[in-house]
């Protein structure tokens, strides 16, 4: 049994539910013998800590030797010792058995000076920095084997605990365990006990094989399997992972068995086969590589035959990243769904439903001091084929070249840049044009910085030319557009110490741009991926008010923003941040998209952000953008969190976009009482009067194990149905988790909240 690691750059390691056993028998077997075992002089010291003199004493010191070889040497300390006719030793009293950081203390033992090794019947305690055992009995040779009988080990400062009938190392890194017991719980308790009814492990291959695995918990037994192979230390190996189960009222019951292929070092998968009591069996698979150019990933879940529907029902998704050259970057990302209905039925909740397009993509990008360049495809699956009109779906890229350089540091201080882009639009429907865009805007500036002021005047010219295919006349084929733009970017910053002990720093950053581009008529340009911008901070400072080059919005308008923030003297760090910004018009904008209806204001709508960041446990995020002229908000959002704990949090927010959205979203995790926490959250929509998704659950938290149950409903689907699911997850401290992953749900779900903070 194993648990799925993460693909990293290097080849990621494969971790067995018996890797904590493993860690404390290797470390009990290879401490006094395999891996460590001294030469044949192995009666190294023998000192006398009672006064009491041996019938014979040989005293042996070790000579004088590297840090290692000390390590390796064995001493061992006795009350008395008394010699026999059969060559025999017989250690009387106290014995002490050292080597390097490791001790083994006994009561009598017997030393054969012939094999030089160690026999111990009286029981022994055995430590070292990471491990403590002890024993009935065990048997130490010079070459590196060893016995031990009815071992109770014990993991320093990991709370894990175990036991074995018997454990054969040989001088080969053969190593057997009978009848093996592991718990994280503490003594006295065994909630849960991981038992084997023996392992074998081969340190040298690197592989272990054990029979009888059983997991208890409160004394039933929740897992079997009769044989399992497995890694030793952190080399991958094939095999099964812990299986998840689930309900939900669209799927019905659910019981996934992942299992882990360790193809090559540099490749592997996990085949994920789930049964559905409501649509059948599905499988589910992931491939992941590692090479010398990059990394990537291929899935691919398929459900045959889905008895709801009758048809077979399937998503793909690949996504690879090259690095051929230090500058020279392919991306490639690609997905597929076989209808509509897919995120609704396996999605994650209400977020499935807003899915309209899955993007298919590859990106070739080079980069050097100087310049940016990029060669660009992208094509889209409309997933909401009915919802959508095909007058209204995306443009598909074939292909786009972008290009971006930069000179700075030019005579008089001047920056030359070079924005250039070349893309060709296809589109399916006939009546929605298709063409190639050539779009060129070579400018300078002037960055001229002080101390707490900056200045930076600006200028470019913007080119943007069409070639569209199939036109009716009289239109013309190959309109295009040339202007000029002129702005003046500046700012100030203003800085004082403040605070009993002028611990806090207190700024005021005002910053203006004026901006000028004269009207030009674009109403005969195409529209191939131009969009109006959000109005927001960001934007106000930007030269165009469109995303994209198919319109270039006239402008002569001031944009006037200050900000003021409250950060730690010393460190930096930020405790109040608050920013407002408006446009004046000194003329009204007169260029539109199609379909857009512009008003005639004198000034933007305001917009303000605020961000409060962990004042006496609170936090407070806030922005809005208000119409000065209707005197109302357009749109906001609002989010407070208090946050005493990272195990304890609480969290507010409100979303609002006017004649869209109007959402309250509320979610807590709390301990309650003694061992169990509480968990809930509520999104409700204003706007349409209904609760979007909701969930309740409760956790306990044992010394040894948690149990997690959440229940969840939530709208499915864009008609507004809804789906109730059940979570339901076991953690085994230590060792695993056994069900659906509710804590990564709730950690998503729950802004804030983590389940590694320590409860009290």
């Amino acid at each position: 049994m194993s648990q799925r690691p993460s693909c990293a750059r290097t080849a990621p390691g494969r971790v067995p539910i018996v890797r904590a056993i493993l860690a404390a028998l290797l470390t009990l077997a290879g401490g006094i013998a395999a891996g460590d075992c001294p030469d044949r002089n192995v009666l190294h010291d023998i000192r006398l800590l009672r006064g009491q003199a041996p019938a014979s004493t040989d005293r042996h010191t070790p000579e004088a030797g590297s840090e290692k070889e000390a390590e390796r040497s064995v001493d061992f300390e006795a009350d008395s010792l008394e010699a026999t006719r059969d060559g025999e030793m017989l250690l009387k009293g106290d014995v002490v058995i050292r080597q390097g950081g490791r001790r083994l203390e006994t009561r009598n033992a017997v030393y054969d000076s012939r094999t030089q090794s160690f026999r111990v019947d009286q029981g022994m305690e055995y430590s070292d920095p990471a491990l403590r055992v002890s024993g009935t009995g065990a048997r130490l040779d010079s070459q590196g084997a060893a016995i031990f009988d009815s071992a109770q080990f014990e993991l320093r400062g990991q709370s894990a605990r175990g036991s074995a009938a018997r454990i054969r190392a040989s001088t080969g890194g053969e190593l057997q365990l009978d009848d093996v017991r592991y718990t994280t719980c503490p003594i006295g308790n065994e909630d849960w006990v991981l038992r084997a009814a023996d392992i074998d492990i081969d340190q040298n291959a690197g592989v272990g094989v054990g029979r009888g695995v059983r997991l208890d918990f409160k004394g039933l037994p929740i897992f079997y399997t009769p044989f399992i192979s497995f890694p030793v230390g952190d080399e991958r190996k094939s095999g099964f992972l812990f299986p998840s189960f689930g309900t939900s009222s669209r799927n019905g019951y659910s019981l996934s068995v992942p299992w882990y292929w360790n193809i090559a070092p540099n490749y592997d998968a996990t085949f994920t086969p789930t049964w559905y009591s409501r649509r059948g069996a599905r499988l589910d698979s992931e491939f992941r590589f590692l090479n010398a150019l990059g990394q990537g990933s291929l899935q691919a879940n398929i459900l045959p035959h889905d008895q709801r529907t009758g048809v077979q029902r399937s998503q793909l998704i690949f996504s690879d990243r090259s690095d051929f050259t230090g500058r020279l970057r392919l991306d490639i990302n690609a997905a597929n769904v076989s209808d509509s209905q897919w995120f609704e039925d396996f999605g994650l909740g209400p977020e499935g439903t807003s899915i309209s397009y899955l993007d298919r993509s590859a990106k070739l990008t080079w980069m050097s001091d100087r310049w940016l360049a990029s060669l660009y495809a992208q094509n889209f699956q409309t997933v909401d084929s009915a919802g959508i009109d095909p007058l209204d779906r995306p443009h598909t890229l074939l292909p786009q070249l972008t290009l971006h350089g930069s000179y700075p540091d030019q005579a008089f201080g001047l920056t030359l840049d070079l924005d250039m882009e070349l893309a060709n639009f296809r589109h399916n429907v006939a009546a929605v044009d298709s063409g190639w865009r050539i779009d060129m805007a070579p400018g300078l500036r002037m960055p001229l910085r002080g101390a707490g002021v900056y200045l930076e005047p600006a200028a470019s010219w913007r080119y943007t030319a069409y070639r569209i295919d199939d036109v009716e006349t009289p239109r013309d084929d190959s309109p295009y557009r040339s202007t000029p733009l002129f702005s003046l970017d500046g700012g100030l910053v203003f800085e004082r110490l403040s605070g009993s002990r002028q611990q806090r720093l207190h700024t005021i950053e005002p910053r203006f741009m004026y901006l000028y581009v004269p009207y030009r008529n674009q109403d005969a340009l195409p529209v191939f991926d131009t969009d109006i911008a959000d109005l927001n901070l960001v934007q106000l400072f930007r030269t165009n008010r469109y995303v994209s080059a198919d319109r270039l919005s006239d402008a002569n308008q001031l944009s006037v923003g200050f900000t003021s923030r409250l950060l730690d003297a010393a460190t930096g760090q930020q405790f109040l941040s608050a920013t407002i910004g408006q446009a004046y018009y000194f003329s009204r904008p007169r260029v539109m998209l199609p379909g857009e209806v512009l008003d005639s204001p004198e000034s933007s709508d305001i917009v303000a952000q605020l961000d409060l960041r962990a004042y006496q446990n609170w936090s407070i995020n806030m922005g809005v953008q208000w119409d000065p002229g209707e005197i109302r908000a357009e749109k906001g959002d609002l989010r407070v969190q208090y946050q005493p704990a990272r195990d304890r949090v609480a969290n507010l927010g409100y979303r609002f976009r006017r004649n869209h959205i109007e959402q309250v979203d509320g979610s807590f995790g709390w301990p309650i009482a003694k061992d169990w926490n509480a968990y809930a959250r509520i999104v409700y929509s204003l706007e349409d009067e209904m609760i979007l998704d909701q969930f309740a659950g409760l956790e306990y938290r044992s010394c040894c194990w948690r149990l997690r149950f959440v229940a969840r409903r939530y709208v499915s689907d864009r008609t507004g149905n809804r789906d109730t699911s059940i979570l339901l997850q076991l953690e085994l401290n230590g060792l695993s988790n056994v069900g659906v992953g509710a804590d990564a749900f709730l950690e998503r779900s729950i802004r804030g909240y983590s389940f590694d903070a320590e409860q009290p």
